[in-house]
């Protein structure tokens, strides 16, 4: 029988996965590497670089005891090459393999690299489809295809009559889609935090935590503490913890933010989905035993469910549709350069110091604290596009390009004019004094509208609609903001504009703002 290279790459760790069960013990070799080039396309924060090296090395040991043949390049091998092509050349070397074979890069870079192997190497690259997914780009540009708007809602609709997950009878559980009314409550200290399930690192983790700290030490964010799930076993531990004690307030609780406690009742189970020792049907399913078992409510299990089977599969339909030309959105013509905050957490406006300082330690801030303060912020901003992508690529454990891409500009900032959402996600002060316990310790007021003591926010979100309004006119969803602002007397707009202008300068400047 031919012999085939397999290649895993190190957000396919899945056993299920067809070049896994379709191999050939006898005379398949599977080649795993580790290589500077995807760790520093964007220089990635190092707990998330450790967190994959990590997961793979013990995937491939995982391969070896299920009696593979397995080929692996740490990233400290004398021998490394540090590209994936170059790397496949040198282990190829003079065998005779008679194809290439690997499952569809999640990321529109790789791919397009890897379409040009088969000619470049004289052997035949066979790329599977990710059958992880619950959508096929086949499926989902059938739904896409003459719809004048894509909207996550319709879609998710489909996704669950296909699947029927949460329904009966044809009707969805409870009469209802979707439950997110219910799901907008601020966090009053009860009922108490969980704490997230953690791990000791083993030996094999404890060596790829040394190979990062001394590779890319000059990488954004801390390496240490390092106590993540590296195993599908450890993984699927996160999962039950998830489901037993913090399912059940989730939905809730969902959009609340507190000052100590980046992890609230988030699952933390996306990274481990992204890079496959998850999969998210069994995710889903898992949610919805619990909804049928009652041990956790339908907003919160409709909620959680919505997140996987509507939002992700949504927007990764959205990125392989629209990419290459998606990199380039930039609706509102933002060219403001990344402030250094978002680097250091140096700033006296205490939302965006809390959520920069934990994304700094733990490369994680829950999806509110990315959309509503970071995001938000950017987008008040005028931060570049370009330049605020990178960084949410760049910081959090669970992102690669096909889910930030389309997060960050489609929804974030709103950069694709509504290609993927259908509204800016912005607020002023008032939002993130509702949900969060932020603006009580924070320098500025968040109950002041202007002057130097007034919350940020609160002036840059009326500075944008006043300099957006054109383009926003015929934003249904905007109609009452604007209302509003159109009945603004001239002088509140006046000094609207001149706050958010020294503000900016501000800004610009690198001061402390």
């Amino acid at each position: 029988m031919p012999s085939a290279l397999r290649l895993i790459l190190g957000d396919q760790l899945t056993e299920s996965l067809d070049i896994i069960q379709q191999a050939d013990p006898a005379s398949d070799l599977f080649f795993m590497a580790e290589v500077d080039q995807e760790a520093t396309h964007v220089k990635h924060h190092g707990k998330k670089i450790a967190f994959i090296f990590s997961a793979m090395r013990h995937f491939a040991k995982s391969l070896q005891k299920s009696g593979f043949r397995v080929r692996y390049t740490t990233i400290t091998d004398t021998n490394n090459t540090h590209t994936l092509f170059d790397e496949v050349k040198r282990i190829i070397g003079n065998r005779t393999f008679q194809r290439i074979i690997i499952t569809e890069p999640s990321e529109y870079h790789l791919k397009h690299s890897i379409t040009t192997w088969e000619g470049a190497l004289g052997i035949p690259v066979e790329i599977l489809p990710d059958t992880r997914f619950l959508c096929s780009h086949q499926d989902f540009q059938a739904w896409a295809q003459g719809k004048t708007q894509l909207r996550m809602e319709m879609f998710y609709r489909v996704m669950r009559q296909k699947t029927t997950i949460l329904m009966q009878d044809g009707n969805p559980e409870g009469g209802k889609w979707n439950y997110d009314s219910a799901n907008q409550a601020p966090y009053k200290g009860e009922p108490p935090l969980p704490q997230p399930l953690t791990f000791q690192p083993d030996d094999i983790t404890h060596q790829v935590l040394q190979d990062v700290g001394s590779r890319f030490s000059g990488h954004f964010g801390a390496l240490h503490p390092f106590n993540l799930a590296v195993t599908r076993e450890q993984a699927l531990q996160v999962l039950n913890d998830f489901v037993a004690h913090r399912l059940p307030f989730f939905g809730t609780y969902q959009d609340a933010m507190i000052q100590g406690e980046p992890w609230m009742f988030h699952s933390l189970l996306s990274a481990y989905i992204n890079v496959g020792l998850l999969l998210p049907l069994e995710v889903i399913q898992a949610a919805e035993q619990a909804f049928y078992a009652g041990t956790a409510p339908l907003n919160a299990v409709e909620g959680f469910i919505r997140q996987i089977l509507g939002w992700r599969e949504y927007v990764r339909g959205v990125y392989w549709m629209m990419m290459p030309e998606y990199r380039q959105e930039n609706f509102f013509n933002a060219t403001q350069a990344l402030p250094t905050l978002y680097w250091d957490g140096k700033t006296q406006m205490n939302c965006l110091k809390q959520c920069v300082t934990e994304t700094l330690e733990n490369a994680y801030a829950h999806h509110i604290q990315r959309l509503m303060v970071l995001g938000n912020f950017a987008s008040l901003t005028q931060v570049d596009p370009h330049e605020i992508n990178e960084w949410f690529w760049i910081v959090y454990l669970d992102a690669f390009e096909w889910v930030e891409l389309p997060n960050v500009t489609g929804m974030a900032l709103f950069a694709d004019g509504g290609k993927l959402a259908s509204k800016p996600y912005i607020a002023s002060g008032n939002y993130i004094r509702k949900m969060s316990n932020y603006c009580t310790k924070c320098h500025y007021d968040v109950n002041l509208k202007s002057g130097p003591k007034a919350c940020p926010f609160n002036y840059l979100y009326w500075y944008f609609l006043l300099k957006n309004q054109e383009k926003l006119s015929k934003n249904s969803r905007l109609r009452m903001p604007l209302n509003n602002l159109n009945k603004m007397e001239d002088e509140k707009k006046r000094q609207i504009k001149e706050d958010s202008l020294i503000f900016l300068k501000k800004l610009n400047n690198n001061e402390l703002i």
